[in-house]
């Protein structure tokens, strides 16, 4: 259904933000803004989707390449006016680009098209984030999220254990057992003839109120050439990395803290996307089981072999998790 602009008045409006927000952050003007151009959509306006105003805040940030701080301009956060609940706001952005994976070349493309037809696929589902699609006023496909209370996965294991043998031996067994979930959801989207696209460790949630994980922003899609569901393993392997190691285990991080380990290093030890990234773990912690480790080297610039299927990965992680107590 279009995005229209409805018969809210001004006061109307106030009257209904003063309901949900602090008196101190009511505005004393508030304008209706058309939602063809996310740019002249600013903070304290209010945009009217499917008959619903919702009154916007801050625009969102973006966490790919480690730019922790840069604004999404066409993604914001929004108070839904009728029920007062945080929702997502995110227009159409057109973005392309190439990533290079060992000799693998994809061409990424944000799809919002993609998007609305997965929030329909996991509608209901509580490993996936939930939404709606509206047409903005030129028609363009607008989703409307439900804002997830949590922290990301990455945020979380890092903070586990006081140090990674502590981590590794008592909370890692159970970490990687609700990151196997998150891999069989992934599984649910390539059963369906669907890709993730963005697989990142800030785009896997826990919700607070489920305590379980769940992800969001699938808007990326890629063309695959031979390898149809490889950027997705190669994302889950990143993130697999990441918990395991209890954050980036980095040559730069050893040059300073062991000089002597990273001598013992080699060029197939590393990550095959991010070489500055040490895959083979057990080099550096030794109480890593082989089979746990052969997993992660699948993921290294030395593989010869690549996942092409989540159902591989997950035989494998099923193995390697026998091995751990």
């Amino acid at each position: 259904m279009a995005a229209n602009n409805s018969s809210y008045t001004e006061k109307d409006l106030l009257l209904l933000i003063r309901k949900w927000v602090p008196r101190e952050r009511v505005p004393k003007r508030v304008k209706v803004k058309d939602t063809a151009d996310f740019f002249r959509v600013d903070y304290d306006d209010v945009v009217v989707l499917d008959g619903i105003p919702y009154f916007v805040r801050n625009n969102e940030r973006e966490g790919r390449f480690g730019i922790d701080d840069e604004q999404k301009f066409w993604v914001k956060r929004a108070r839904d006016l009728s029920t007062g609940e945080v929702k997502i706001l995110k227009w159409v952005f057109k973005e392309r680009f190439e990533s290079k994976i060992g000799n693998l070349v994809f061409e990424c493309v944000r799809s919002p098209q993609k998007e609305a037809r997965i929030l329909e696929l996991v509608r209901g589902r509580p490993d996936f984030m939930q939404g709606k699609t509206v047409l903005d006023s030129s028609g363009g496909q607008l989703r409307i999220l439900d804002y997830i209370h949590g922290r990301t996965l990455g945020q979380i294991a890092i903070e586990m254990g006081k140090d990674h043998e502590d981590f590794f031996h008592n909370f890692y067994p159970a970490l990687l057992d609700e990151f196997i979930r998150v891999i069989e959801a992934i599984r649910f989207l390539h059963d369906n003839g669907e890709k993730h696209g963005d697989i990142r460790r800030d785009h896997i949630i826990k919700d607070d109120s489920t305590g379980q994980y769940r992800l969001i922003d699938f808007d990326f899609n890629y063309r695959h050439g031979e390898s149809r569901f490889g950027y997705d393993l190669f994302g889950l392997g990143n993130v697999l990395l990441f918990i395991t190691g209890r954050g980036d285990i980095t040559t730069y991080r050893l040059l300073y803290e062991d000089p002597a380990l990273l001598d013992r290093l080699s060029e197939d030890d590393v990550n095959i996307v991010f070489h500055n990234r040490v895959n083979n773990l057990k080099k550096i912690y030794p109480y890593i089981p082989e089979k746990l480790n052969r997993v992660l080297m699948h993921f290294s610039f030395s593989a010869s072999i690549y996942y092409e299927e989540t159902k591989e990965l997950l035989e494998d992680l099923g193995e390697a998790r026998a091995e751990l107590h």
